[in-house]
């Protein structure tokens, strides 16, 4: 095959010398490798793949001296003048049809741009790993099931196969779920029973799909009607508008969201549904899937294989409603009308590894740009969505009251600094009334504790030595049995002595309860209840969360332990009593939303109390209840820590006032970390004070505030301005040129949600 070069070169020959403008014309692909060079690369396109070579679709082109293959996104194609250097030419193009949207390429383009990410990695993150691993020529055909009667009764395993071919999947992902053999599908196929997707009459588009209707309620509150027809105006006129849902835990957030989608469906177009975690609000899809039928679910959980299925049948239109996590925000929808946020607060929609997107901005860009609708939903707004409200760029709706009759809680704060207030264990006096009280009246309990393992440290009790990680500046965590040490930083396990290290003095104390202690403080107190806990060391299988929320729901379990996963979407009538058991466990970190996380967290594990006929308490307990964010929770007036912290977020330049880029420098010599931290530090001075940018601030280097992380040492430098693009482009020119040592690592974070 002839190089690039001598393609360019016969083209040049082949035309006579009057033709010479025009032979200096070809047709030019810019691509993005995916890792390894920052900046698009131009590359001739052959005749032979002029028809072939289009944005959306990946090529092999040559690299480097050695013009070794690598696979690349096509993000342009244009005719224009050759240059003077010959061009290397496209060496062959690797997908039938193109995997992203001239849409999808403009939002990777913005989103490169926002949060200083290389376009690459952004290409690779839109698009999930099982999209992109099937290669031109193997790509396994997606079977459903025809609805055609056998001619016999089918097997034991080919009725299995049938069952789970209601949504599409490939072959080898049906036999695994079945529990079958790949040759019981192929017989199926052979019988006409199982056929590709394409081939299968299914209703696509045009209008609804025959809903299922499940708990829809007769009307609406007043509250509940004004936000769906501030929905349907936009949504009806075909423009964006963000609409704020700000209501209470219980006021009927979902009903709205769900007759809004409705309403979209009707229109015969589609709905992007994000929630927090998915595996973590099963009742969210059960709710979506038992009234629309058919729903794609796009979560961390479905293997490569199934991922691709939903995402094939997505782009298809053959499937009106998408529920999903963070990522989920780039199904491929090509008729799409609305975009959904509940619980729109989570820093979960945070990306926290390259590209450091966040799902809320992006469904933003996304909306504004296809004309429909965007509406965020929560009980406690971060104080970016409240900000945007105020200054009436989005509009909130305000739904203050439960629906159905129910009310909020009452609140009992505990302050641990009272003797009174103290016990042995975890649970004060007074929280083990309260769940006595809800055990004794038929009711359920949930106790929110945001620490795992058994307890938080383990010290000596002679010298005072508390026994940490080697790799991290963190204690190690016990957990039991087997008195592991266990680090909740980079997960390393290790046994833990059974005498000081430093003095030899036996006898190590165990300081600060996690959820596995108070899991088993709360079996010796109530013997009688059934205990659950849920925390990532006993969520680690598929399907755990769905299993024990369905039997907390049967009334299988009468106390549920667990960290936050427990505080987020979950609705059971019978839970009479939430005890916060620490509210200030994350109160006083080094990160300057440590305040509205905390206000956050226990005003929505309050929420799950009270909700059905029998009513409902909480009991927070707290060593600094006249805080203004324990006080705005115990009230369940969440504007009230609002309108505290908003003036200090303005005094301080902090978001939602401004804009903040962190640098965050890794090394396993820490020495070296400082000093690139000291170098990028003044180089971002110098730029600031070059083009006059008095607003900007630069503060540091100093340690992360946990300084060791997995055997590196972390040092930061953040920076601070009133103008989010001039910050970022001030950045990007301090940080072009520099030559990053070998011993080195660092990253940029625009507008983190973590500062530690």
């Amino acid at each position: 095959m002839m190089d690039g070069h001598s393609t360019q070169r016969e083209l040049f020959a082949s035309r006579p010398r009057w033709e010479e403008d025009d032979a200096r014309q070809g047709t030019i692909a810019t691509v993005v490798l995916p890792e390894g060079v920052d900046k698009p690369l131009d590359y001739l396109v052959p005749e032979t793949l002029a028809a072939t070579v289009e944005p959306g679709r990946r090529v092999r082109v040559p690299l480097g001296r050695g013009n070794r293959m690598r696979l690349a996104y096509c993000v342009a194609v244009r005719t224009a003048d050759l240059p003077p250097t010959p061009l290397k030419s496209v060496a062959g193009v690797e997908d039938d049809r193109p995997l992203l949207s001239a849409r999808m390429l403009e939002l990777t383009e913005w989103m490169a741009e926002r949060w200083m990410a290389r376009r690459g990695e952004v290409l690779e993150a839109v698009l999930p790993a099982g999209v992109r691993a099937r290669r031109r020529g193997r790509v396994d055909p997606l079977l459903v099931a025809t609805g055609n009667t056998p001619a016999r009764g089918p097997t034991p395993a080919q009725a299995a196969v049938l069952a789970a071919a209601s949504e599409p999947l490939t072959a080898a992902v049906l036999a695994a779920r079945a529990g079958a053999s790949r040759a019981v599908v192929a017989r199926l196929v052979k019988l006409g029973l199982l056929a590709p997707v394409g081939s299968v009459e299914r209703p696509v588009g045009g209008g609804p799909r025959p809903a299922i209707v499940h708990d829809k309620p007769t009307a609406l509150s007043p509250a509940q009607a004004a936000a769906l027809d501030a929905i349907r105006g936009p949504l009806r006129a075909g423009r964006h508008e963000t609409i704020v849902l700000f209501g209470v835990t219980g006021s009927g957030k979902t009903e709205v969201y769900l007759q809004a989608v409705e309403e979209t469906v009707a229109h015969g177009r589609q709905a992007v549904v994000l929630v927090p975690e998915i595996s973590l609000t099963p009742q969210t899809c059960d709710r979506f899937r038992a009234r629309f039928g058919e729903v794609a679910v796009l979560h961390s959980h479905l293997t490569p294989a199934e991922r691709h299925a939903q995402w094939r049948e997505i782009a298809a239109g053959g499937v009106n409603v998408v529920v999903g996590a963070r990522s989920a925000i780039f199904a491929p929808a090509p008729r799409l009308g609305l975009i959904v946020i509940d619980e729109e607060h989570e820093s979960s929609f945070k990306q926290a590894t390259a590209p450091r997107y966040h799902a809320r901005d992006v469904a933003e860009w996304t909306a504004r740009r296809a004309g429909v609708p965007l509406v965020l939903g929560s009980a406690t707004p971060a104080l970016e969505t409240f900000a945007r409200c105020l200054a009436g760029d989005w509009r909130m709706c305000r739904l203050p009251g439960r629906v159905g009759g129910s009310h909020l809680p009452a609140v009992i704060t505990v302050d641990l600094r009272d003797r009174g207030a103290r016990a042995r264990g975890a649970i004060s006096p007074r929280l083990a009334a309260g769940i006595r009280w809800a055990l004794g009246a038929g009711g359920q309990v949930m106790l929110l504790l945001n620490r795992r393992g058994f307890a938080t440290h383990v010290q000596c009790r002679a010298c005072g030595h508390t026994m940490t990680c080697p790799q991290c500046a963190l204690a190690l965590t016990l957990h039991q049995p087997g008195a592991r040490g266990v680090c909740h930083g980079c997960g390393l396990v290790t046994r833990l002595p059974s005498e000081c290290p430093d003095c030899a003095a036996p006898g190590l104390v165990q300081r600060g309860t996690g959820t596995q202690r108070l899991e088993e403080q709360v079996r010796g107190a109530f013997p009688d209840a059934a205990v659950a806990r849920m925390d990532t060391d006993t969520m680690r299988s598929r399907g755990s969360h769905e299993r024990t929320l369905d039997a907390f729901r049967d009334r299988r379990i009468d106390i549920l332990v667990g960290t936050q996963m427990i505080a987020k979407g979950l609705d059971f009538p019978s839970v009479m009593l939430v005890g916060v058991v620490n509210a200030d466990a994350a109160l006083h970190l080094a990160d300057f939303r440590a305040a509205e996380r905390t206000c956050q967290l226990v005003t929505q594990v309050s929420g799950r109390s009270g909700r059905g006929p029998l009513g409902g308490r909480v009991v927070v307990q707290t060593s600094t209840p006249d805080h203004p964010a324990i006080r705005a929770a115990a009230a369940h007036d969440y504007e009230a820590f609002v309108r505290s912290e908003l003036p200090v977020r303005e005094a301080l330049l902090y978001p939602p006032f401004g804009s903040v880029v962190r640098v965050v420098v890794r090394s396993l010599d820490g020495r070296a970390a400082e000093d690139w931290a000291a170098h990028v530090a003044d180089r971002l001075r110098r730029e600031a004070a070059a083009t006059g940018a008095a607003a900007v601030r630069v503060l540091g280097p100093a340690p992360c505030p946990i300084e060791r992380l997995r055997d590196r040492f972390r040092w930061h430098v953040q920076v601070h301005g009133p103008d989010g693009p001039a910050l970022r482009s001030l950045v990007r020119h301090a940080t072009a040129d520099l030559k990053t040592p070998d011993s080195v690592a660092w990253i940029i974070d625009v507008d983190p949600v973590d500062m530690l």
